[in-house]
């Protein structure tokens, strides 16, 4: 299936990627995870986003799916919907080099009125080569913006087989 023309830039994020992250924020222990994160071509102007990840006894913690757009060359839109009870709506810059993609986006986001309050995020890409490196800032249940997770990914050969439900 061909890729659509405006994801061009984005042709080198297409695929499932894993590896390790850190978590920390002020109301929580610091914790390590696996993340598995997959951006699908499925021949519309947008990638289909997936992200999971599992703690070291191979229990599913969070997951998010999506949508990652690219309405001009350098804007960049992420559509996600979270179990938590949020929305977020992610709109930033998408910087192409040699051989670097970088995104960078600032969300708004909507609550559910049972979620817990989370204000605003953060969340920025870096693929260089087969390396994804990913950070996620939020601010949240009366706190200000601050970095959450940082990730560094792999290209994976295919699909973890992990743990699919939620504890």
């Amino acid at each position: 299936m061909d890729l659509h023309p405006a994801l061009e830039p984005l042709a080198p994020l297409v695929g499932t990627w894993e590896g390790a992250g850190e978590g920390e924020y002020p109301t929580i222990k610091n914790f390590d995870y696996i993340e598995e994160i997959s951006f699908t071509n499925i021949g519309k102007p947008f990638l289909e986003y997936r992200q999971r990840t599992w703690n070291a006894e191979n229990a599913l913690m969070h997951v998010e799916t999506g949508y990652l757009r690219v309405p001009a060359p350098d804007t960049v839109e992420f559509v996600l919907a979270l179990p938590t009870g949020q929305v977020e709506l992610c709109e930033g810059r998408l910087e192409v080099a040699k051989d670097e993609i970088r995104l960078f986006l600032e969300g708004r986001i909507l609550n559910t009125s049972t979620a817990k309050q989370v204000d605003a995020t953060s969340r920025s890409y870096a693929l260089l080569g087969d390396a994804l490196k990913t950070s996620f800032d939020m601010a949240a249940v009366n706190h200000p913006l601050q970095r959450h997770l940082t990730s560094n990914l792999s290209r994976a050969e295919q699909s973890s087989e992990r743990i699919t439900s939620v504890p």
